[in-house]
């Protein structure tokens, strides 16, 4: 059955929840109706990544449930302090393919942007935890160099919008970078990664999606999100209005330990996802980085999982499960990967 469409409210200010996102551990804790004896395992007392969390994906935690799979992606737990020399701050070795500031090419005819230094939401297992946005992030002052880099090499035909999230940018700095991208003829698509959309659904205003629509190129924007219950009807409603701009909606994951390390959660997952309009991509294994190393789950628990999903699932809602190799020209199916 399809999910029901309804109108979304007119809050106004989408920047609103946007600042409303930080908080402490004792803040989260007592909106969810928990306090620090409830919990089975501990707190991490100062961690260097601060909680953020938005009012709308506050709401959807379940009360009462230390366990709930979108508290355990938000909450700073003591096993982040865990000491493990294979974690790394930059799992993904992204300083080595930072030709300019900005751009980060890893995969042959396609290039990142990270347009945004910041997110919505930080979650817990991110693995750009650790980086110098400052250093990598285009520049508040513009992107010119940058798209002009992209504008000249005809190699790249896909320009991926990353961060840091994306649509954490004010509307005149989006629509800029936007439609500057959009001018590159040898462009074929454009595609936005960004957790805003189901932390923040009010972002999808009248005015993105008339941005999104009217850029004469291909839009694909790829969801983060790691639970059915993240899917909500005001999600879902944000989700139709991007549909109806014309934007093709793809979903990627990440395997945690805890949240969605079963067949029955992934597939709930899936099917929601299918009902809201969107296709599940990705289901990414943990990136080594240092202070999310509690939420790993082993390639051959990956590939069980993988394997009773084809079982009960059509092919098409079958997300891809992989691991992102550096140096690699793209994501690595498990089953490639050694041990």
């Amino acid at each position: 059955m399809l999910a029901r469409i309804l109108p979304l409210a007119p809050p106004a200010d989408w920047q609103a929840d946007y600042r409303a996102a930080r908080l402490t551990a004792a803040d989260l804790l007592d909106r969810v109706g928990l306090t620090g004896a409830d919990l089975p395992y501990g707190l991490a007392p100062a961690p260097d990544f601060a909680l953020k969390v938005p009012p709308h994906f506050l709401s959807l935690i379940r009360r009462g449930d230390p366990h709930d799979p979108l508290l355990l992606q938000v909450l700073a737990r003591a096993d982040e302090l865990v000491d493990d020399p294979a974690l790394l701050t930059d799992p993904l070795e992204e300083a080595g393919f930072t030709p300019a500031r900005g751009i980060l090419r890893k995969y042959g005819s396609r290039a990142l942007l990270l347009a945004a230094g910041s997110c919505a939401i930080h979650c817990r297992y991110c693995f750009r935890r650790h980086t110098d946005y400052g250093a990598m992030v285009l520049p508040a002052g513009g992107h010119a160099a940058a798209v002009a880099m992209l504008a000249a090499d005809p190699a790249v035909e896909e320009v991926i919008l990353s961060g840091g999230d994306p649509l954490t940018l004010a509307d005149d700095r989006l629509a800029a970078l936007l439609g500057a991208l959009a001018a590159i003829p040898h462009l074929s698509m454009i595609r936005i990664h960004t957790r805003t959309l189901t932390a923040v659904p009010a972002r999808v205003t009248p005015a993105l999606l008339a941005l999104l629509a009217g850029l004469g190129k291909p839009v694909v924007v790829v969801t983060h999100t790691n639970h059915a219950n993240e899917i909500d009807d005001v999600v879902a409603a944000a989700l139709g209005r991007l549909r109806g701009a014309g934007v093709t909606l793809l979903n990627q994951s990440v395997l945690l330990r805890g949240v969605n390390d079963s067949a029955a959660a992934i597939r709930a997952h899936a099917l929601r996802l299918f009902a809201a309009g969107v296709l599940p991509y990705y289901m990414h294994l943990l990136d080594p980085v240092a202070g999310a190393g509690h939420f790993d789950v082993g390639r051959t628990e990956a590939l069980g999982l993988e394997q009773a999903l084809r079982d009960t699932l059509p092919g098409y809602l079958v997300p891809r499960f992989v691991r992102e190799v550096p140096g690699r020209l793209a994501k690595t199916p498990i089953w490639q990967l050694a041990g």
